[in-house]
């Protein structure tokens, strides 16, 4: 018999409170294990796990869940600073109440405090060592912990409570190579349901099924990530025959039409002659006249209706072929000369003690990993000129630009023309939409505003901003790039960085996107930058 559903959700409608529809009568059925939640920004996963979890209530519909669920939304509020560890893993008053307990206090309400909890602490001890955070005391304040601490911790307490369902959005976002790999064991480990939205691909290959959101609808697919795409790849192919036999039927209804109107041409005009020189009885003309009308409104007809049949089925087959444009641009003048001089970092200290002995000549390609806090994204900004070194001497030596994690380099009052014309003021008007087109701004889309973006959308405006520059950027910095990326907008930076001629220095943990970059080094940063093999 196959397992009951996990989560049920029945013909949810939601919008947002401008109107902005989301979901009109949407349902799906998650099954028991673990699901992927995958699709493009903006197609309302994060949404719809919030309507699980019952953060936002539908406009119609109703959700399900089998058994006690559980919540890791994508933006974590761990609470006040002082809030200790224990507090946050919800066991704080059960420690208290067994050692009360064990000092003597055998007092009617400890025991009820604590219940069948008496191994509280040790579980989540245990708990908290799994997850890499052995060195984090119960009692330490949460203010204290970093990002990926917190994320960890909040895992955590999921897992103490044991729910039935749990829900995971965007779980590794933040986290660094080790934290993410201790998370995969986690995730490896559950034994009950797991529904998770991300964009990881090591994290999507560990899951059972996929499930795609596509205009408001959830389609299925059985297996892990690279099963899906598989899936999704011999679909492409057949649909993209489909389109190409469509097109052929098309051009050939086109031409049958027309021949038809040519011959109907023909008769109408040889009976037309044929009264005029009297070849006919008047009134045999007349009657042929109306026949012939009558036969080519018919046969025309016919045809258009062909037609239209035709190009019904044409639109079909390009309705089943996805949107896969690519960023495709042509940047020379980025370009630098093998041996040139690029970076120069000479006994270099920045804050909180990296260290840095590293040169970059010709259009070098450059991972960045290492653990959070280890001083990543503060390196970047002091190669920028953004903050000064402690020690040491930076040298730059060709023109360079910094892709921030946080995308706030444009004016989000300014459209996109607007912005990249500031960057690249010697540029005219319509040499910037054309470049803008390359990044998939095409006519009115590149006239909008920076600040009515979507996320995806945001960080193509902001990479053509810095790729377009002038002087062009032979020294391009990108920290953390995939982070809150679509796979859709993944693939279209990792086009645009093939197409990039200069030197690339990438800080980042995810590890499949680098891999896609061609790089020629590998560098982990903790307390000094050294080189390593690749991951």
């Amino acid at each position: 018999m196959p397992a009951p559903p996990a989560v049920t959700c029945s013909g949810l409608t939601f919008a947002w409170s401008d109107g902005t529809a989301v979901f009109e009568d949407f349902s799906m059925v998650a099954s028991p294990g673990r699901t992927g939640l995958i699709g493009v920004n903006g197609s309302g996963k994060s949404t719809l796990l919030r309507l699980i979890a019952g953060e936002l209530t539908p406009a119609a519909g109703s959700v399900t869940v089998a058994g006690e669920l559980g919540y890791l939304p994508q933006n974590l509020a761990l609470g006040a600073p002082e809030t200790r560890v224990d507090e946050t893993l919800g066991i704080a008053r059960v420690v208290a109440a067994v050692r009360a307990i064990e000092a003597g206090d055998a007092s009617e309400e400890n025991f009820a405090r604590v219940g069948e909890d008496w191994d509280a602490e040790e579980r989540a001890r245990a708990i908290l060592d799994r997850l890499g955070l052995e060195k984090v005391p119960l009692d330490r304040r949460i203010g204290e912990l970093s990002g990926g601490e917190g994320v960890l911790l909040c895992l955590a307490a999921q897992f103490l409570r044991r729910p039935g369902v749990l829900l995971l959005d965007e779980p590794t976002n933040n986290l660094d190579l080790v934290a993410r790999h201790r998370l995969y064991e986690a995730v490896g480990s559950w034994r009950g349901t797991m529904v998770i939205v991300s964009h990881d691909r090591e994290l999507l290959d560990m899951v059972d099924q996929i499930g795609e959101l596509r205009s408001g609808q959830v389609r299925w697919y059985g297996g892990n990530l690279t099963a899906y795409e598989a899936a999704v790849a011999v679909e492409q192919e057949a649909a993209e025959r489909a389109v190409r036999s469509a097109e052929s039927d098309v051009q050939r209804q086109k031409r049958e039409l027309i021949e038809a109107r040519i011959k109907l041409d023909r008769r109408m005009r040889y009976g037309q002659k044929m009264q005029e020189t009297g070849g006919l009885p008047k009134i045999v003309a007349g009657n042929l006249k109306r026949r012939a009308q009558v036969s080519a409104g018919k046969l025309r007809g016919g045809h258009e209706d062909r037609l239209d049949e035709a190009k019904e089925r044409l639109a079909a087959a390009e309705g089943a072929v996805r949107d896969d444009d690519e960023i495709r641009i042509d940047l020379p003048a980025t370009a630098v000369p093998s041996g040139r001089g690029v970076l120069a970092l000479r006994a270099v200290e920045v804050r909180y003690g990296a260290r840095a002995e590293v040169l970059v000549r010709g259009p070098e390609r450059i991972a960045m990993v290492g653990r959070n806090g280890a001083g990543k994204t503060t390196l970047l900004r002091t190669i920028t000129g953004e903050i000064p070194a402690v020690s040491g001497e930076v040298k730059v030596s060709v023109p360079v630009r910094y892709l921030p994690q946080r995308l706030d380099i444009l004016d989000p009052g300014l459209t996109i023309v607007q912005n990249v014309a500031r960057a690249a003021p010697a540029a005219t008007g319509n040499q910037i939409r054309a470049q803008l087109a390359r990044f998939l701004f095409r006519g009115r889309r590149a006239d909008q505003q920076a600040g009515t973006l979507s996320g995806g959308e945001l960080f193509r405006a902001t990479l053509a901003s810095l790729l377009l520059a002038e002087p062009a950027p032979q020294l391009l910095l990108l920290d953390e790039p995939t982070n809150n990326l679509d796979m859709a907008s993944v693939r279209q930076l990792s086009g645009a960085l093939r197409s990039y001629r200069g030197a690339l220095i990438v800080a980042s943990h995810d590890v499949p996107f680098l891999r896609e970059l061609g790089l020629t080094r590998w560098l982990r940063l903790d307390g000094d930058l050294v080189e390593i093999d690749a991951l």
